[in-house]
């Protein structure tokens, strides 16, 4: 018995030290010699996209502006065509991961696909894709700092909510995220395990509630009651702008790209995490989404509340188990944040690596004792941190903010996959999608170009200093001040992903 025990568990090692040599060599066929720990198994890998995802804290922080921009019809139907669009997205940057699993992810890939012009295509796409996911973190945190405070109102009616603490709330969540993406892969990957199942039984709770307590409910044709009160007279606009409370719950799913460096198998764990977080999402999202919908009593007075979805839990639950669901919301996007952390660190380390970010050999370092790039943890906290700090004074600048958050990021799933129709001699890796690659890279590009106009359009009218979208203005500035560092000095240093030598000389320079 003893004998045999010791066989499996020498077969297991065995086995799991040659996938890691196969994670290895592709790494080191990249360029890449390994810095990171391979701890992340296919669960884990889907987890930290499903967590970024997050169908509660999307849904229930973009809930009542889609209640105003289309109502229950674009709320369930538009949660249902988004979520396929979103699919031909994950697909076509499954493909691409499947051929590059590097921490790199977007920028790496773009600058490899790209047939001219590989620094300008990677520089873009990197900086794109860390002001994406920087505005993530920050935008997750703030939101998280809302319920928080909300739920304190309904234990203490006295509390007063003011813009400064709720970014002093934000800012002591960055500080706990750091410190738990500091230490080890593995208690990130725990985490990230319990987040999964946090939110699955969190949102069958929520659910559950929301169809059994209840004494009254809608009836099944309110699924297609319109509402539109954004302002505007065009009911065909309305209703695209409340496809966005979709498109901004479906963010983050690079994250799993993000984490091939540390996922075991990653040429086929990577773009299964990707598909598998996208398609779960749009599963429970959509009974989630329901299930809120057929609970609103009165449409008008909900609508108008300063927090819908919360005001939904209290006129059909009562305050005892709207807290008590509450706080499963506010443990969901505290999970949201600490991904968003995790796979915002993922891309600078990489981005840092190739010399692109100022400081970049600081950034890029590794903890010889957890093994995780610390400085970039606490560069990604900073960086959120100071997108947060205008909203002491300025709600409007922050939800500029988030906007750019969703634009940067599509835009930078966008452009490798923009590259990859144009090349016609694409090497796939193990997961690819054939002979259809092209058709559902063109699907995912067209929807990427629709979404993101949305998102720079006005979304209230009449529109004023308050409510004007400044989203077009800061995704310009920043895109400005890329173009700027680019032709002073990066064009002349900068070429892309760097190679560290052949595989055997990377291999060499392996950390043990």
């Amino acid at each position: 018995m003893s004998e045999r025990s010791s066989l499996t568990r020498s077969k297991t090692r065995h086995d799991t030290d040659s996938v890691t040599l196969d994670d290895d060599a592709t790494l080191h066929a990249m360029g890449y010699p390994r810095k990171l720990t391979r701890r992340f198994r296919a669960f884990d890998n889907f987890a930290i996209s499903f967590t970024i995802i997050n169908i509660i804290s999307g849904i229930f922080s973009a809930f009542g502006f889609g209640m105003g921009a289309g109502g229950p019809r674009i709320l369930v139907f538009g949660w249902i065509g988004v979520s396929v669009m979103v699919l031909f997205v994950g697909a076509a940057m499954g493909e691409i991961a499947s051929a590059y699993p590097t921490s790199g992810a977007l920028y790496f890939s773009a600058g490899k696909l790209a047939k001219r012009h590989r620094g300008a295509w990677s520089w873009y796409t990197g900086w794109l894709n860390f002001v994406g996911q920087v505005g993530g973190t920050a935008a997750t945190g703030y939101a998280a700092a809302t319920f928080i405070q909300a739920f304190i109102v309904m234990q203490w009616p006295d509390y007063e909510v003011t813009a400064q603490s709720t970014v002093v709330i934000t800012a002591v969540i960055l500080l706990f995220q750091a410190l738990a993406n500091t230490y080890t892969v593995q208690l990130v990957a725990a985490l990230n395990r319990i987040s999964v199942w946090w939110l699955l039984i969190g949102m069958v709770v929520i659910v559950v509630a929301l169809t059994v307590k209840p004494t009254h409910h809608q009836p099944a044709s309110f699924v297609t009651h319109f509402a539109n009160n954004t302002g505007f007279s065009n009911g065909m606009y309305a209703a695209m702008l409340g496809l966005l409370v979709t498109s901004w719950t479906f963010t983050g799913f690079d994250g799993s790209f993000h984490m091939s460096e540390e996922t075991v198998k990653a040429t086929v764990n990577t773009p299964k995490g990707i598909m598998r977080a996208i398609t779960c999402s749009a599963g429970a999202g959509l009974i989630l989404m329901l299930a809120l919908v057929y609970a609103i009593r009165d449409y008008e007075a909900e609508a108008g509340s300063a927090a819908p979805p919360v005001q939904i839990l209290i006129d059909a639950l009562g305050m005892g188990t709207a807290k008590l669901l509450l706080l499963i919301v506010i443990g969901a996007m505290l999970f949201c944040g600490l991904a968003n952390m995790t796979s915002n660190t993922r891309q600078i380390f990489a981005f840092s690596r190739d010399g692109a970010m100022p400081g970049s050999r600081w950034w890029h370092s590794v903890s010889p004792r957890t093994r995780t790039p610390v400085n970039a943890v606490w560069l990604a906290a900073a960086c959120s941190l100071l997108l947060i700090i205008p909203a002491w004074w300025s709600h409007t600048a922050f939800t500029a903010i988030v906007s750019v958050n969703v634009v940067g990021l599509y835009l930078a799933y966008g452009v490798p996959i923009f590259l990859r129709l144009r090349l016609d001699d694409f090497e796939p890796g193990p997961w690819n999608l054939g002979r259809y690659g092209k058709l559902v890279g063109v699907v995912a590009v067209t929807w990427i170009v629709f979404s993101s106009v949305l998102f720079m359009l006005p979304q209230v009218s009449p529109i004023t200093a308050t409510t004007f979208n400044y989203a077009p203005i800061a995704l310009g500035v920043v895109l400005l001040i890329a173009t700027v560092w680019w032709f002073a000095t990066a064009r002349r240093r900068f070429q892309g992903p760097v190679s560290y030598g052949s595989p055997d000389e990377v291999a060499a320079m392996d950390l043990i």
